[in-house]
Formats: structure tokens, sequence, C-alpha cells
């Protein structure tokens, strides 16, 4: 890639990122120089391979694919082999009677051409590998870097290849048109293997038929699936890809997973895939290390090649081959199992040669703009949102970056990075601290709303109060942290109310309602942390022998009318409906007038909503005095302390509150209202 260091390179928009900006201007010359680096590798895929559409979908020609007289044509990039052949089923598992042909730039070739009578050499779902005659002599059995298909024998612990190619009766078709993007997004993260009730693997039929009718009825309107490109080591959440364009087999078949993609697009939900493009598996047999009996082709090798925390290879973005091999897997997706978008893995870890680790990240913008930032891998990114808004305008690309690298979220015109959103990480993780270390009477109202609401200007942020990385074994979910044991004693209604679970019930609202409505512009909840599911999510593995146990979710709980976890999916759907109605992540951030440290008390405005958090242990107030820039009348719309919510019902929802023309707090009315403690209450003008 070019260095381009010229001050001279054109940023179409950059103006603009200045003037949302100042303090960047200081760093004009390193943006211009990343944008004329994206800009150079843009021109040079336009000259040299015919357009970025041909480039991006070189799946197409990559792989092994059924030519229009049923003959097979392979190619491959193997740089380091010596040779490369072809055996399988097909041939008796014959070594050496299906030879590639070497072409340029480490490319290698193989057509076979149809059996006598018309039908296709290599049949449907028949075992098939690639052979690498390695530099060393050695001859080494690979799976095809492109494979759309690998299935794990029953007894076996390497993945096989297999030809997927089924005839056209058995290929689904898609029926429903995609859904518009939403400007709400309300996300609900998915994992379909550990979707059911069932001590094992959950299917996409299951999680198509079962989970998607209980996503839309909550209210969300996106679903983020996880673990979806195969990976060996199920314990892995996904995150240690093997075979990059195969979905993930242990949960059904490709075809199978086009039906769960439309079917959630018959409910009208946006579907998100968690892509990996961060990292890949060590895995040499079943995955891309070595794949040329090298140790670098699509990786750096020595150190830059591995992640020291992973344990996992590290993609070399300067390679063009790895580059097509990337961009094309975006439009696999896209083209083949008719996603919507991307929520992309592990962004800090690519943006900087010290991959996060150690990096405290104060916000001094020589951070961002020195040489820890890893040029090449943000280029790719760059480059990676361009053609994704390009080829598919509606799709949205969410990046997983803690660091809050200035402009990540700004177009690439602007000589950002293309990102619609990024994770609000450090939410969660004040949510532990303060649920961990602080006395509820010590909990700082500053600091939860400098937490919740500082996110970059004009950048989106996905807010959130835990995600899968808090349900997972080893951490606790909000529910945990509140309860703890209590949640298996005293959560029926025929029990009493102990005051653990009364201060779980009610601090869970709390917690998700002002994440929801303070912390971004888009919403993402775990599965079953909308109910507050009781136990953490622990994979089969050697420590648990090999047990499903905590492997699924326990649907049954929030079903039963008995049990309190009702309450909390109540509130949950209540919650998404509200904003639904008034849509307040669509607006800009919120305007907070109101932190009491003694009262713990919050108030803030958005989309015309009055939000008035308690999170006094103890005290009530009544005739509180808030902040109101609209003037009027006011009636309750959401109230966490409802009987339907498991509250107390202190708040009457036909009181009718009326402003005063007195300024208070920095707004130019007032009202007075009663806020009962640990309850949260949303108050709208009424019609």
């Amino acid at each position: 890639m070019s260095s381009a260091d010229s001050m001279d390179v054109e940023v179409p928009e950059i103006e603009n990122f200045f003037k949302l900006d100042p303090y960047l201007k200081a760093h004009e010359k390193e943006i211009r120089r990343r944008y004329g680096c994206f800009k150079s590798l843009y021109d040079k895929i336009n000259e040299y391979e015919g357009g970025l559409v041909e480039f991006c979908r070189s799946y197409k020609h990559f792989g092994i694919h059924v030519t229009e007289d049923n003959g097979i044509r392979c190619r491959e990039w193997a740089p380091g082999a010596e040779a490369v052949f072809l055996r399988g089923d097909f041939n008796g598992w014959k070594m050496v009677t299906h030879p590639f042909k070497k072409l340029d730039f480490g490319k290698w070739e193989l057509e076979i051409p149809p059996n006598p009578d018309g039908s296709c050499p290599i049949p449907h779902n028949s075992n098939i590998k690639l052979v690498i005659l390695s530099r060393n002599g050695k001859m080494e059995d690979r799976l095809s870097p492109w494979a759309t298909y690998v299935v794990q024998p029953k007894k076996a612990i390497l993945y096989d290849q297999r030809f997927w190619n089924p005839p056209p009766d058995e290929k689904y078709v898609f029926k429903h048109p995609k859904p518009k993007r939403p400007d709400n997004f309300k996300i609900y993260e998915s994992h379909v293997g550990v979707s059911s009730e069932e001590e094992a693997v959950a299917s996409y039929q299951y999680f198509s038929k079962n989970v998607i009718p209980r996503i839309k009825k909550q209210g969300y309107n996106a679903i983020q699936l996880m673990a979806i490109m195969e990976h060996a080591y199920y314990g892995s959440f996904g995150y240690q890809v093997t075979s990059f364009y195969a979905a993930s087999s242990r949960f059904g078949t490709p075809e199978e997973l086009k039906e769960l993609v439309d079917n959630a697009h018959a409910h009208g939900l946006y579907v998100l895939l968690d892509i990996v493009h961060s990292h890949a598996s060590k895995n040499v047999l079943d995955g891309l290390n070595q794949f040329d009996g090298t140790n670098a082709c699509f990786f750096h090798d020595g150190g830059r090649g591995e992640h020291p925390l992973w344990g996992s290879r590290l993609f070399d973005y300067s390679q063009w081959e790895v580059v097509r091999f990337l961009l094309s897997n975006l439009c696999w997706y896209m083209d083949e199992y008719s996603f919507d978008g991307f929520r992309f893995d592990g962004v800090t870890s690519m943006l900087y040669h010290h991959h996060g680790i150690g990096a405290g990240f104060s916000g001094d913008y020589n951070e961002y703009f020195g040489l820890a930032t890893d040029t090449e891998s943000l280029i790719y990114l760059m480059l990676a949102n361009h053609t994704l808004k390009t080829l598919y305008p509606e799709s949205v690309t969410i990046a997983e970056d803690v660091s809050g690298m200035p402009g990540l979220c700004r177009p690439v015109a602007e000589g950002g990075g293309g990102f619609d959103y990024r994770l609000g990480m450090a939410i969660p993780d004040k949510w532990i601290e303060f649920l961990k270390e602080k006395q509820d009477e010590d909990w700082n109202m500053g600091n939860i709303v400098h937490t919740l609401t500082n996110r970059r200007w004009m950048e989106k942020t996905v807010a959130y109060a835990e995600s899968h990385d808090q349900a997972l074994v080893g951490d606790k979910t909000i529910a945990f942290w509140l309860m703890d044991k209590d949640m298996y004693d005293f959560m029926s209604v025929l029990t009493p109310l102990v005051p653990s679970v009364d201060r779980g019930i009610a601090l869970h609202k709390m917690i998700r309602l002002i994440t929801h409505s303070l912390g971004g512009e888009a919403w993402l909840n775990f599965m079953g942390n909308e109910f507050g599911h009781p136990e953490w999510l622990d994979f089969p593995r050697e420590g648990n022998n090999e047990s499903y146990k905590y492997a699924r979710r326990q649907w049954h709980l929030v079903e039963d009318q008995l049990l309190r976890y009702k309450f909390l999916n109540n509130f949950d759907k209540a919650m998404n409906e509200t904003e639904d109605k008034y849509h307040w992540l669509c607006e800009t951030q919120a305007y907070v007038s109101w932190k009491h440290e003694d009262d713990k008390v919050i108030v803030f405005e958005r989309a015309g909503l009055v939000f008035v958090f308690n999170f006094h242990p103890t005290k009530s107030f009544p005739d509180y005095r808030v902040g109101v820039n609209i003037p009027g009348k006011y009636k309750i719309v959401l109230d966490s302390d409802a009987e339907e919510f498991g509250g107390h019902k202190r708040l009457d929802h036909s009181t009718e509150f009326f402003t005063f023309p007195e300024s208070y707090c920095g707004r130019q009315n007032s009202m007075h209202i009663y806020i009962p403690s640990r309850v949260a209450a949303v108050y709208a003008k009424a019609d």
C-alpha cells in the first residue's frame, strides 16, 4: 500500500470532519495520509481487477465451482506451495491424479471435465481435500480457505470439507424482502447453539421457529447472530474461526441458515452477522494457518502474526489476496445468505500494533494518530465499509472498539473509518464496578451520567448494560450481581419478596432503562438477559466434563406466571415499545438537567420525554421539582414501579402534571412530581 505522505491528498469532505471536531485539525496530515493509502488501494483495485464489484465477488472464482457445462473449476492462492492437488470421494482419494496448474502471483487452477454422461464429476455433499506439496517436500492435506461447507464427523476431531452443490429443488429460495434499515436499532444479540432449553446444540430450524417470534414480540427490530462462521472449537463462542466462508454445520445446513434469515425478514427483523476479520484460529489441518506450507500466506510471519493473548493468527492486510479474501467474505454473506449488515469483532485489536493490550486510552489524540496505529488494518476497515456502503446502501456496520478512535464512525469521504456505530464498551464495565465494589448509597450520579454520555459528537454508539461477555462463566450478569443465590429460592411469587430480590428487580429495570435512553443511539441485549437469566453461559469443555447444562437458555422461567422473571421481561418489552413510539434513540444526546448526589436523582430530557430516576435505596420524594423545557401537560408513559413489572404501584398513572413557567436547572419550565425510591418514570406530553 502507498504511504501517501503528501498533504495534497484530496479528502472529499474533510472540512466537515474538522467542523465537528476542530482539535483534529492538528492531525490533518496523518488523516490525509491515511485517506491517501485508502484511495491508492481503491484505485489499484479498479485498475487491476476490473473494478471493486468484481474484486469483492471473487468468491465466484476462487474455491471450487461448477462450470456451465457441469464440470469443475478450482482456483486457490498458495504462494508458498510447490504443487497443489485435489482429492476426495470422487477419485477414490488418490493423491496426485488431479494436479493444479500454476498461474502467476501464487495462484493455482484446476479444471475437471464433466462425466461422460454429462453429470458433475464431484457429487453434492461428497468429501474433498486439497493437497499441498510444501517446500520441505511433504504432502499436506488442507481445506480450501473458500470452503462453503465443512462438517465434523462423529467421533472425529478434524473437520472435513464437503462440496455443497444441492440440486435446484433443494436450494432455498428467499421469499421475503429485506426490511429497511431501522434508525432506532434495538438489537437482540443471539447464539443459535444455546438458544433452546435442551442440553444440546440447538439448530437453525429451532431458532427460526421458536426464538425469532419471541424476539419480535419483545419489541426488538434487529438480530445479531454470533458464532455463524465455522469454528472447530465450540467453546470459542465463534471467535476462533477456522472456515470463513462456511456457515457452522453444527447448527444445520447452509439452506437452513438461509431459511432462518428469510424468516427474520418475514418478521421485519434486520439481521446482523458477527464477523471476525481481526484474527483466525491457529488450526492447520482444518483452518487457514500454514495453508500453503509456510508460516505466512494469509498472516504476518513472526511475532506480528500472532495475538499474544488470544493465541490466534493475525492477518497481513497489506497482502492483495488477503484483502480480496476478506472483502469477498463480506459480500458472500450479503449475497448468499442475505444478511443485512455486520458487527465487526476485535476492531481495537486491529487498529493498533499493541492490540489494545496494556493501553489505557486516556483520550490524548496522539494515541490515535501516532505510530501505534496499524495503518494497514485501518485501511482495510475503511475499504470494507466503503465497499458495503457502495454495494449495499442499506447495510450497517458496528465496530467493537473500546479505544474511542476519533472518526471511526464517520464516513470514509471525511477521512473517517466508515462505521455506522461503535459499541459503548465502557458502560457495562461501569455497572459491574458499581455492583461489585460500591454500596448503593455510594453510587455517584455524576459518574453514571458521564459514563453514559461520554461519546463522540455525531458518532453513534450502541449502548448496552450487558452482553454475552458478562453472561459467560467467570463473569456475572447484572441479575446475578444483584440477587445471586436468592434467585434460586425467592423468585416465585408464592415466596416472600425478600429485600435482595426486591432491590434486584428494581435496579435491574432502572439500569437497563437509563442505559437504553441515555447511553447511545442504539440498544443491545444478549438473549435471556431481558428477563434476568439466572445462570451463566458455559460451553462444554474438559473442565465441566463436556456438559451442556449451562450452554442453553431456560425459557420456561419467563413463561412460568408464578415466577418473578416475567416482571423483568414485561418491563423490557414495555421499554422497547415506548421507544418505538417516541424514538428517543433517533435523537441526539439527551439534555441532563439534574444529577443530585444526596438525593440520588437523575433527570434528563430526550425526544420530548422527561426521564426521572431515583436511585436512592430508601428515600422517596413527594412534590419533587424537575426542569422541563417544553411547557404543557404531562402524563406517565412508563413506570418501573408498576404492578406488571413487579413494582409496588406507588405512582398514580391517572395523575396529570402541569408545567409552570418558572425556569429550573437550565430549563425554561418546571413541574412537581412524586418519585419513590428505586423507581424510574418517563413522562410525555399529554394529547
